[in-house]
């Protein structure tokens, strides 16, 4: 059997508000786009800057997470598994779109010198919703130094969303 891998880790800028939507099977899934910035020097000796822009989707508790306290411009530590989904325009044209499917996020963003805390442990089963916390995150002192970590259940169900389902 020959091994395979897809991860994909990104820390960059959220470029729009998260979009959170409950699709009809009642699972919730929120899309949002990140940019990250390459720089380099030219061979002139010229300094060269490229962004490039990520389409983010995530599920469930990771879904109600991003949808909660990401926003606009949040600097955020993404790693998950890249996807391309196709479909059938209105035009009868085949589109594509790919992005990557959340498993981990992290809050980069500090208040003051410390960044904010937040842990949301997995749902150890897709079926519960309510697994992990609820609550705000914890107010942040000078010795609280771990960056904010959310973690997505194990993704088994999105295969079975139909694309039409999906709001982005």
């Amino acid at each position: 059997m020959a091994m395979s891998l897809n991860r994909a880790q990104i820390i960059g800028n959220v470029t729009r508000d998260p979009e959170m939507k409950q699709i009809p099977g009642g699972q919730v899934v929120t899309g949002f786009g990140i940019a990250t910035n390459l720089t380099w020097t030219d061979q002139s000796g010229q300094k060269q800057e490229k962004v490039e822009f990520h389409n983010i989707v995530a599920w469930r508790k990771l879904a109600e997470i991003c949808g909660q306290y990401l926003k606009k411009g949040s600097k955020v530590f993404i790693e998950g598994r890249i996807q391309t989904r196709s479909w059938e325009a209105e035009d009868g044209s085949k589109r594509y779109r790919t992005e990557i499917v959340a498993e981990n996020m992290i809050m980069l963003d500090k208040k003051g010198d410390a960044p904010a805390v937040m842990a949301a442990p997995a749902a150890t089963d897709a079926q519960a919703p309510h697994a992990g916390i609820d609550q705000a995150p914890a107010s942040t002192t000078e010795t609280d130094t771990a960056p904010a970590v959310a973690q997505a259940a194990p993704a088994q169900q999105e295969e079975d969303v139909s694309i039409d389902d999906l709001p982005f």
